[in-house]
């Protein structure tokens, strides 16, 4: 699991979601900036749990539910 790869995943994985998330309650919402970036922190915690679940789910050298891929 802990792999430099798997590690480069996850923090890709987060970092993008809290991206997402963040500018997302920031431009539809009207709440302030700092709310915007806790919204985005919590979620960005949910993507690195996920990731590390997934490696008991999918496959274990990624972050994604996905199955190893065949070939």
């Amino acid at each position: 699991m802990l792999t430099r790869a798997w590690i480069l995943d996850v923090c890709e994985r987060a970092a993008m979601t809290a991206l997402q998330a963040g500018l997302a309650v920031w431009v539809v919402t009207d709440t302030s900036t700092a709310k915007a970036a806790v919204v985005a922190a919590v979620a960005a915690g949910l993507s690195v749990i996920k990731g590390a679940l997934a490696t008991r789910v999918g496959n274990p050298d990624s972050a994604a539910l996905l199955p190893k891929a065949e070939g």
